[in-house]
């Protein structure tokens, strides 16, 4: 403290000795100044007038401006991509819509002068630089999550639902922009790069919007989501490299002096696959080993992501390319991609991508379709796209051998086009090939095209699910879970409460990350961590279970739509020591400040405090409101194994419990041990329990002391199975359920309510 004092005091007299000295200074130096320099206009204008004209010329000043458009664009995009999440969307729809409400079409329709303060035409430069930089990271990124192993493997399939994604589109593309190229297309470019650029628009597939679809509709480890995951990246490949094609006719002038430019793609691709992969795979074992990130490393990267991406600028095939490529040679190790993709794929998705979503919306004015011939025009390109993808790939699957559900998934997939459309959108609007009209046209059909992705699936799923409800002949058990250790107990529950019947039933586990912003990549690795323990489960009770892994930011609603959808019998899931238990009355260090303020505020609000142990109570009863399976609810408080099993009754309602005690739980070797809450339980209870189990089955069921004097109830090896209902009774009593060991709480099989 004293020496604290003795610092101050340093530092007051260092700032008073120095500031001092520095005022004598400048005074000294004033005798320099002439009475004939100074500013006129300054000293005729007030100070506040000044003082105005300085904060005036620091907001136009370009710096500002751009922070400012920053600031606006990235606030609109988030609130854009929330709402269409809400709606089951990707967030990356929204986005895009935001950037176009940016635009003519709507705030520059309403609010021309803040439009024109905001988005002078002299700013639009640095905006286009910056997203510019964005989009070359983000086709790193894209290249970065290109999976050849997963092409490989499906190769055969993959090939011909790819490219007839390609082929078909493409044909119906060129025919239709014979029939619009005279109104539309003669004053812009020639015949060739016109008709070509309108094909290939057709035949791009959103790569990271298909992964996130698929991602989020738990559908990564099925057979059709691997599928289509493969053939969205084999197209991804010959797409790009089509565009680079098309973009060199349209740069050359002519087929014959685009040779020179195709040739030199061809020599730089085959430089990047056949040199650089192998000298970056070295790089790369090297690299994954050493447990620092090596700054230099990553910096080399980086320098080869620019040089990549300026070889394909000079060549003739845009910057975007070579991007792209740079990340597609990028070694498989996944440790080494998942550092590469945490360092870029942040700030290239949530800060770069959505200037050029702006950017993009700036030119965008839907108002341009203002006659019926151009909505005529518009309604043909949806057409022939949807007829050209959805068809081309739907039949496509179909012929390699895949069922009708799985082909209409897959055609469904293949036909969102999104941000990799409105990538090459610009591409062709910054060259002059696309009109202004043309480009919105074309807009309208990609943004329609993804929109109609999520709403198709599930048709799609709701038209078969009726026909694979009748297939069913097993039970479905479904085990919900968070933590990887949570998976493996609430297996050891559903085989305990169900032995034998749980060997012929359908078993799916699901866990759920929270957050949809995980990429494909990272989700995988989430994935196969998760399972480890419920794996090592499985084998010991040979046991088959589908892994579903969902990164989702509406849990309850996700469970729901996972029991529901696939027609479950029993729902178990895990809950905290918490559960049931208000964390206001919790014995421990400031329990009773806890409590009084607990008091007040139910004074206050005639309703449940929002604490840990309410908050998951009435998630649980969220998700048994919407199911109408039975559910287990398992309280984890250190259980090890079941050496005992106490069962809690307290009414008649809770006699179903025997039919669990019949079949696995008797099958153990241990005794069941029958128990009620205190001495008050009901004496003809006791009597029918007494002749209808413990009499007729001795070594089985026991009849033991109430749960208020039972010393079973200290020891971690006991599980308590008990109704729902028994244990909010039993739960209001926060002293005796906090005694409580590890429980497994049971609410059988009841109605939806929104089918009552």
């Amino acid at each position: 403290m004293k020496r604290n004092s003795t610092n101050y005091w340093i530092y007051l007299g260092m700032m008073t000795v120095f500031c001092a000295l520095i005022y004598f200074a400048l005074c000294t130096g004033q005798h320099f100044d002439h009475s004939d320099v100074g500013s006129t206009a300054n000293l005729e204008m007030g100070s506040f007038e000044l003082f105005k004209r300085v904060i005036s010329d620091n907001l136009t000043n370009s710096l500002t401006i751009l922070l400012l458009q920053i600031i606006v664009i990235l606030i609109t995009v988030r609130i854009f991509s929330f709402l269409f999440k809400y709606i089951g969307q990707p967030g990356v729809m929204g986005e895009i819509v935001a950037g176009i409400v940016l635009g003519p079409s709507l705030l520059g329709y309403f609010f021309p002068e803040f439009s024109a303060a905001l988005f002078p035409p002299e700013s639009l430069m640095n905006l286009n630089l910056l997203s510019q930089i964005g989009l070359v990271l983000f086709m790193f990124v894209i290249g970065l999550e290109l999976d050849f192993s997963v092409i490989k493997n499906k190769l055969h399939e993959t090939l011909v639902i790819s490219h007839a994604g390609i082929v078909v589109p493409f044909f119906l593309g060129v025919v239709a922009a014979i029939w619009v190229y005279t109104d539309y297309g003669a004053q812009q470019t020639e015949f060739l790069p016109f008709a070509m650029f309108i094909g290939i628009s057709m035949s791009i597939t959103a790569f990271p919007v298909l992964a996130r679809i698929v991602q989020e509709r738990n559908m990564t480890k099925s057979p059709v989501g691997m599928l289509s995951i493969a053939s969205a990246a084999n197209d991804d490949v010959t797409a790009w490299c089509l565009l680079a094609i098309v973009i060199a006719l349209a740069k050359a002038g002519s087929f014959v002096s685009a040779l020179y430019t195709i040739a030199l793609t061809i020599v730089y691709i085959a430089f990047m696959f056949m040199v650089m992969r192998p000298f970056l795979r070295k790089i790369g074992e090297t690299y994954a080993n050493s447990e620092v990130i090596n700054k230099a490393f990553v910096g080399f990267i980086f320098l080869f992501l620019v040089l990549s991406s300026v070889a394909t600028e000079i060549i003739g095939i845009h910057a975007l390319f070579g991007a792209f490529m740079a990340g597609v040679v990028m070694p498989m190790n996944l440790g080494f991609r998942k550092v590469m993709m945490e360092k870029v794929e942040d700030i290239s998705l949530v800060f770069f991508l959505p200037l050029f979503f702006a950017f993009s919306g700036l030119h965008t004015e839907i108002g341009l379709i203002n006659t019926p011939e151009l909505w005529g025009v518009c309604l043909l390109f949806i057409v022939v796209a949807i007829a050209g993808k959805f068809g081309g790939c739907t039949l496509a699957a179909r012929a390699v051998g895949e069922n009708w559900k799985d082909s209409l998934i897959v055609g469904t997939l293949m036909n969102t086009r999104g941000l990799m459309q409105l990538v090459a959108l610009n591409i062709g609007f910054e060259m002059g090939i696309l009109s202004a009209q043309m480009f919105v046209v074309l807009l309208i059909m990609s943004l329609l095209t993804t929109f109609m992705a999520t709403p198709m699936l599930s048709l799609v799923e709701k038209i078969f699910a009726k026909q694979e409800e009748k297939a069913h002949q097993h039970e479905k058990v479904l085990l919900s879970f968070g933590r990887p250790e949570t998976g493996r107990m609430l297996l050891g529950m559903a085989d305990l409460l169900l032995g034998h019947r749980l060997q012929k039933s359908q078993l799916i586990a699901t866990h759920f990350t929270l957050g949809t912003e995980l990429n494909p990549t990272k989700a995988e690795e989430f994935a196969e961590e998760s399972f480890i323990p419920l794996r090592e489960e499985a084998r010991q009770l040979n046991l088959r279970v589908d892994e579903r892994y969902q990164v989702t930011d509406k849990l309850i609603l996700e469970m729901v739509r996972v029991a529901k959808r696939e027609h479950v019998d029993y729902l178990f899931v895990g809950a905290g020591q918490q559960f049931m238990q208000d964390s206001s009355t919790t014995p421990g260090k400031g329990g009773k400040r806890f409590a009084a303020i607990a008091r007040w505020v139910k004074q206050l609000k005639d309703r449940p405090l929002h604490l840990p142990g309410t908050l998951l109570r009435q998630k649980l009863e969220s998700i048994m409101d919407h199911v109408d399976c039975s559910v287990g609810i398992f309280v984890n408080r250190g259980f090890t194994r079941a050496s005992n099993i106490l069962l809690l009754v307290d009414n008649e309602d809770d006699l179903f419990l025997f039919n669990y005690a019949r079949t696995r739980l008797g099958e153990q070797s241990m005794t069941i041990r029958i128990c009620f809450i205190d001495e008050q339980a009901d004496k003809e209870l006791q009597a029918k329990i007494m002749t209808d189990f413990v009499q007729q089955d001795p070594n089985k069921f026991v009849l033991d002391r109430p749960l208020t004097a039972n010393s079973f109830i200290e020891n971690k090896e006991t599980l308590l199975v008990m109704s729902y209902v028994t244990c909010e009774k039993l739960s209001k009593d926060q002293e005796l359920f906090a005694k409580l060991p590890s429980l497994l709480i049971i609410r059988p099989r009841q109605m939806n309510r929104e089918e009552v």
